[in-house]
This record gives C-alpha cells, structure tokens and sequence, in this order.
C-alpha cells in the first residue's frame, strides 16, 4: 500500500524584507513546499541571502508569479497552507482588496475562500491606518497575521550578544509551523 501524499505548503516571498526567515520556512518545513517569489521578493533575496537560486533549491518547486495556470492558483489544489513571508504592506493591500493579478494575490485568495491558513508575515512597519485597515479586511476575511517578529522568550538564559539572527528566525519559523499544526521542538511551557 503506498502512502498518501501529502499536500504542499505554499510559501510566497514578496518585496519586503525578511527572506532569510521565507528561507528557514523552506529548510524546515515539514510538508513539501511550493514557492513563489514575486520580482522585488527575488530581489531582496539577492541582497539578503546572496542567490534566489540558492533559496529556491530548498523549494520542492518553484513557480513564476505571472503563471495563473500553475497549481497554486486553484482552489483544488489541496494544500496544507500558505505562508507569505515576508509579506509586503502592497500584497498586504491586494489581499485586503480581494484582487487575484498574480498568482501570490490569486492563491491566497483561494486560500481564503476554501477556508484553509492563510499566514501573512509582515515586516514593514510603522503602519499607516491604511494598513491597519487593510490588516483588518485581510484578518476578517480568514488571513492570519504574524508579523516577522520572533519568540523573544525562547532565548530565556541567553544575553542578546548570545543570540544570532538564525536564531531569532528559527524560533519565528517554528512559532509559524506550529500555527499550522506542527508541533514544536520546545514551547513556552519548556522554559518557563
């Protein structure tokens, strides 16, 4: 008997910064995953991780933002979740809006209506009140919010100059996969 596959993970990189955490998200996944990177979220994984390339070989596959026809623009398509990371306060606004024109904006709108995890990982700040009420159109409609901040109290223990980067997104990283069911290595209850 062979075992079912399991659905991929969606993990969408916009024009913000932040793709070192898209990358860890792709590293450690426990689900296969799907990535789409828009132009500029190429772009900023070039100047913060050295190769788009590079980060799109810890993808399972790789679409253009431009393909409507791919997998991901479906609401067939079975999926464990969509991750946008980093996610722009632009795509912010698409999502809010409901506008599908590429395929990050068109499968996250599938996600919303098929009623699956949408996660929008925001970096950009400070917000304007367009944003926060943009955030709170993209939150009513089903979108979760988990701006790219991390854990701080899993580092319980540790003086800041002990803490690198990795760290901070690892943990941010497993506070998003937890959102999304999978368990985590170590919890609040751990270190507490």
């Amino acid at each position: 008997m062979t075992r079912p596959k399991q659905p991929p993970l969606i993990v969408a990189m916009t024009g913000a910064s932040g793709a070192y955490a898209a990358q860890r998200l792709l590293v450690k996944s426990p689900w296969p995953t799907m990535l789409i990177a828009s132009r500029w979220g190429r772009e900023i994984a070039v100047q913060e991780c050295g190769s788009f390339e590079k980060l799109a070989q810890d993808a399972g596959q790789v679409f253009e933002p431009d393909d409507l026809s791919a997998p991901p623009s479906s609401g067939s398509t079975a999926t464990m979740g969509m991750v946008i990371l980093p996610c722009s306060i632009n795509t912010l606004g698409q999502i809010a809006a409901g506008l599908a024109d590429n395929l990050i904006t068109r499968a996250a709108h599938c996600h919303l209506k098929e009623r699956r995890p949408l996660i929008l990982g925001l970096r950009e700040t400070p917000l304007t009140l367009i944003d926060l009420k943009n955030a709170v159109r993209a939150t009513s409609a089903g979108a979760l919010l988990m701006p790219i901040s991390p854990p701080f109290f899993m580092f319980k223990g540790k003086t800041p100059q002990q803490i690198t980067l990795h760290d901070l997104m690892d943990a941010y990283v497993d506070r998003v996969l937890s959102v999304l069911g999978h368990r985590m290595a170590a919890t609040w209850e751990d270190i507490r």
